[in-house]
């Protein structure tokens, strides 16, 4: 039988409507599910005597036989591995019956449906961990980090990762409102969310310029199966415009295959050093190299933030670490293990925990993420919540929706002489010339036209580059150099 080896890399998460994270690597032999059981049950080294499984049997015997009711055999195995996995505190080691592996394995076709996000386990709670480009869930306005409370009024904080997914996913068109708790703000905010088609597009590319300079752009949303490909293809086409640096884009980026961040770190970094390296639980470690010989002729930068997990910190460390290249930006997410799918035999599988994944020079970046070179905060732009507009706001109200509204305005350039919630007579002022200037009825007051427009605009402003600060600085790196 033809051998297949898949690493789970990036989150024990999941795509709310994606692809998931796994890669081809030789590290894990699945010829079949009674192999793979047979290899975990045996004694693990000298004197090690074999695990006595006799009080399972007995409590199983004693529950099926004993139990007021009647209890499903299934529901009994089912719970005990449950049981065990629980015992690891590990948010990314889980079980998954049947329909669950059903539903985690489709969403590596080609195409799908849903909000377009990626969430995970954090501490306990469910977390955004960041929302693709151009997604339903970007443009709604979710934000990573966002804890999410409830789906459609029903409270999830109790719920397990998978759960909280199939909740969320939908056929396109349909609705779903999301509750989430978003760091700074004291209270929930509701989120309704437009279930869409998520293009499979991952690779942006462009000609920006630096002084007189052509600096070569790549913005990689996720790695797919094919981000590799587009990503090599684009590179050659900017190189064949001659560019004098390149700045690549991870920012916001979960993670993705293993085997296509390989193929993109190996395009950009030589082979003197590790691109990674795993390691296993006996501290052994695999060195995966580059098979690039000579340097770029042209300096890099890369972009990251909070949003760029996993597969996304694999390449930022490899170009960092690797080739000394400039970060720019926020910290990384932090996620420095990888996971095994691991067959069951009755269509159920467990997700496991079973290697660490280190940067070149052998740092292990879970749970702390990796620090920019230059550390660039976005401005309050980039920071806005929607404003939720179920009464009119209006003169003398005071609520946290008001003073989410008086940043926005103060972010888009009309002032609404304080940031605290009081809608005072300057805030009033501020909505009427935002109103005039929109072509909307000047009332003064926040009704749910006048808060789209609001939202609409800062849209606008959040798509004009010259108010990304984090890629103004890396222009500047390239025209003046690291100050």
């Amino acid at each position: 039988m033809k051998k297949s080896w898949i690493i789970g890399l990036m989150i024990g998460s999941m795509l709310v409507a994606s692809s998931g994270t796994y890669a081809s690597m030789k590290w894990f032999d699945q010829t079949s599910s009674e192999e793979n059981t047979e290899q975990y049950f045996q004694p693990s080294g000298e004197g090690t005597e074999a695990i006595d499984l006799s009080k399972v049997e007995k409590a199983y015997e004693l529950i099926q036989n004993a139990y007021v009711e009647e209890v499903e055999e299934k529901d009994l195995v089912e719970g005990a591995v449950q049981g065990m996995l629980a015992t690891l505190d590990d948010p990314y080691s889980v079980y998954m019956n049947e329909e669950k592996a059903s539903q985690f394995n489709s969403s590596l076709d080609s195409s799908f449906e849903g909000i377009g996000a990626e969430i995970s386990e954090l501490d306990g709670k469910i977390i955004i961990v960041a929302p693709f480009k151009n997604s339903p869930a970007e443009k709604a306005g979710l934000k990573p980090y966002d804890q999410i409370l409830k789906v459609d009024g029903e409270d999830v904080t109790n719920f397990d990762l998978y759960d909280v997914t199939l909740k969320i996913r939908g056929k396109k068109g349909t609705n779903v409102l999301l509750e989430v708790q978003r760091e700074g703000l004291s209270e929930p905010i509701a989120i309704e969310v437009k279930r869409d088609t998520i293009p499979m597009e991952t690779v942006y590319s462009s000609v920006m310029k630096s002084g007189n300079a052509n600096i070569g752009y790549i913005e990689i949303t996720q790695f797919s199966r094919e981000t590799g490909k587009d990503f090599i293809a684009q590179l050659k086409a900017l190189e064949k415009k001659k560019i004098e640096g390149l700045i690549i884009d991870v920012r916001g980026n979960p993670g993705g295959l293993l085997s296509s961040v390989e193929e993109i770190a190996g395009a950009l970094v030589t082979d003197q050093k590790p691109m990674l390296q795993i390691e296993g639980r006996d501290g052994q470690r695999e060195q995966v190299y580059s098979k690039l010989k000579e340097k770029k002729d042209y300096p890099m930068v890369v972009l990251t933030d909070k949003g760029s997990a996993s597969a996304s910190e694999i390449l930022a460390a490899a170009l960092k670490e690797g080739e000394g290249y400039l970060t720019i930006g926020e910290k990384t997410f932090g996620k420095g293990t990888v996971q095994q799918q691991v067959d069951l035999g009755d269509n159920s599988n467990i997700k496991l925990t079973m290697y660490k994944w280190l940067t070149p020079d052998g740092n292990w970046i879970h749970k702390e993420g990796i620090d920019p070179d230059i550390h660039v905060l976005q401005s309050d732009l980039y920071h806005l919540h929607p404003i939720q507009v179920e009464t009119t706001l209006s003169r003398d109200m005071n609520n946290e929706q008001i003073k989410n509204a008086q940043t926005l305005l103060k972010s888009i350039g009309f002032e609404p002489g304080r940031l605290d919630g009081y809608y005072s007579e300057t805030t009033e002022a501020a909505v009427k010339a935002f109103q005039q200037q929109n072509d909307l009825p000047v009332t003064g007051t926040i009704d749910k036209q006048t808060a789209e427009a609001m939202e609409a605009k800062v849209v606008e402003e959040l798509n004009n580059q010259k108010n990304d600060r984090q890629l103004q600085t890396a222009l500047k790196y390239f025209q003046y150099g690291k100050k």
